[in-house]
């Protein structure tokens, strides 16, 4: 794991970015991100430059585009994307926990809703002020433009493009007949905020890309007032990254992303956190009561300051990409630009395995026609095959450890006051018939980052979003039936405000764990309390799964199933020995 990303460096070096993209630090850089030498002789007194002025406030203007697949909110306040609708997918799929959609609504996914700020706004306070732009527009682009009193004057360009993505250019431009110093810019790319109310705390945040790897997910974790342990601890009030090496910067939530990926790297991100007015309607009955206010995560990009001499100007320039994380779009934009922007996916540690899982599904989906839980089905049924085997293996050498059960427990008690000769003798033993201790557990090793690989795959793909299978409506959510009012206060199980949700799903995967563990024989020399309560251990499981999504539940109930399969099959064909050991099940020396 240590070594990891080293070797992907090596193994899969970087791609080179598009002919006129560079990587270079922009304090290396040449062009506009560079800073331009002043084409006076003297250097001016920072006194006699003349300070920014902000605008004047006046009446919000709206003006949206639309592309066929989105459609784009501009704002006269700040000169940025106010909000971007996603026209191919509604704000929230079939029943919530609450058991119905918020009635009379066909709301679209919505990208920095409710957010205080537009995306590609200068951020407020400072030089800067938050002037008011004059908007003019074509039916594929938008133009800003804020003259300042002193004779600078910013103006942005917006180019609606395909594949979900937007051109941006930025300029400050000088049109006086003195020097201006433009101060360090804080340009805002976008606001993380969740797409419903019961969306979870930790499924909305920041990333950023240096060009090598990508950063840890910003978002509630990091700005909680309690640390390890829930020791508390004075939060931080904001984020900051990066070196000249900014590549990209994306506010995400669980199945959409708005990501602003730079041509030159900018100098540093920051993210804060901001509050979003709580839910109003409708959305409010998804939310407790008590519920802390809702909370946003502004993701922001900086530029170095400058001075600009008369007529001068200094540009940026921007792509915005405001859509859904589908892995393979994502990886193609990526290496269009050169950028790994699939790294919004956050697959993490397990994005091999996550990829795959990922590819294969969307395989058999489309290639056999199979809806997307029946293709959890068959990936789950082929998973099972290829550790056929080793399960198998695993399976006859715990049948054996069991055999030796009497041996084993005859030199305990002839030992039992050296236990380093009782370990001596039960390792000669083990020895004697071919048979490890370590067996048992390989395969559950093995298989636990094709567990968390699926997990991180199920709760970001776009795909199960509104994919329904028998009575669950949406593989991305719970499989809730019904709720009933009144038991939202257990815990692992209520929904504080709401009530507790019948999810049928993890009962049946808990019952399969059960039934599982019953099957399975316990390990030498364990206390039978101890065995007794390994047995009722996936009670635990049921807890930690009863509010996860349905795609990863029905996965793991139909694993338990064949496993429960297997393990009846085996024993079917070693009914009177385990070949190989000598034993029969009794535990006596056969002939």
């Amino acid at each position: 794991m240590v070594l990891w990303v080293p070797m992907q460096s090596r193994i899969w070096p970087p791609k080179p970015l598009p002919v006129g993209w560079t990587n270079t630090p922009v304090a290396e850089a040449s062009g506009p991100l560079a800073k331009p030498a002043p084409s006076f002789t003297n250097a001016p007194d920072p006194a006699s430059i003349p300070s920014l002025v902000p605008s004047n406030r006046e009446p919000e203007r709206l003006v949206t585009l639309t592309n066929g697949v989105a459609r784009y909110t501009f704002t006269s306040h700040g000169g940025g994307l106010k909000s971007i609708d996603l026209l191919d997918y509604p704000e929230t799929t079939a029943s919530h926990r609450g058991g119905k959609a918020p009635s009379g609504t066909k709301r679209v996914a919505t990208l920095n809703r409710h957010a205080p700020f537009p995306a590609m706004s200068l951020a407020p306070g400072g030089p800067w002020g938050d002037g008011v732009y004059r908007l003019s527009s074509t039916p594929t682009s938008l133009k800003a433009e804020c003259a300042l009193t002193n004779g600078l004057v910013i103006t942005k360009e917006f180019q609606l493009l395909s594949n979900y993505l937007v051109g941006v250019t930025t300029r400050l431009e000088n049109r006086s007949d003195r020097p201006i110093e433009a101060a360090k810019q804080e340009w805002i790319t976008g606001t993380a905020t969740p797409m419903t109310a019961t969306d979870q705390a930790m499924s909305w945040g920041v990333l950023w890309y240096n060009g090598a790897s990508v950063s840890d997910d910003v978002g509630a974790s990091f700005f909680s007032s309690r640390g390890f342990a829930c020791v508390p601890r004075v939060p931080p009030t904001e984020y900051r990254g990066g070196a000249s090496n900014v590549v990209w910067v994306a506010a995400h939530n669980q199945f959409f992303v708005l990501a602003a990926m730079m041509k030159q790297p900018a100098l540093a991100t920051v993210t804060r956190q901001v509050e979003l007015p709580r839910p109003s309607g409708d959305d409010a009955l998804m939310m407790a009561t008590n519920a802390a206010t809702p909370q946003g995560y502004q993701a922001s990009i900086e530029y170095p300051s400058t001075v600009l001499a008369p007529k001068q100007s200094q540009e940026h320039q921007l792509f915005l990409y405001a859509g859904p994380k589908e892995y393979q779009a994502l990886a193609r934009i990526g290496d269009q630009f050169g950028n790994n922007l699939d790294l919004v996916m956050n697959f993490g540690w397990y994005g091999p395995v996550s990829k795959t899982l990922l590819l294969g599904m969307n395989l058999l989906h489309h290639l056999f026609k199979l809806p997307y839980g029946w293709a959890v089905v068959m990936i789950t049924v082929i998973i099972k095959l290829v550790f056929w085997p080793l399960t198998q293996a695993s399976t006859r050498s715990m049948k054996r450890m069991q055999a030796l059960q009497p041996q084993v427990k005859a030199i305990q008690d002839k030992y039992k006051d050296d236990p380093v000769k009782v370990q001596r003798k039960m390792m000669e033993l083990w020895k004697e018939h071919k048979v490890s201790p370590m067996s048992g557990c390989l395969p559950m090793l093995i298989q636990i980052p094709v567990f968390f690989g699926f997990y991180k795959m199920i709760t970001s793909a776009i795909e199960l979003r509104g994919a329904s299978f028998l009575w669950a409506a949406d593989l991305s959510k719970p499989d809730t039936l019904f709720v009933i009012p009144g038991l939202s206060g257990i815990p692992f199980f209520g929904v504080p405000g709401v009530g507790l949700p019948f999810n049928l799903l993890p009962l049946i995967m808990g019952g399969s764990m059960l039934w599982q563990s019953h099957l399975t024989p316990p390990s030498p020399g364990m206390d039978p309390a101890q065995a007794k309560l390994m047995r009722y251990l996936p009670l635990l499981f049921l807890a930690g799964f009863y509010n996860l999504s349905a795609g990863l539940t029905l996965y793991w109930t139909v694993n338990n199933l064949l496993s429960v399969a297997q393990t009846k099959l085996i024993r079917a064909t070693d009914a009177t020995a385990t070949p190989g050991s000598g034993l029969t099940t009794a535990g006596k020396k056969g002939k």
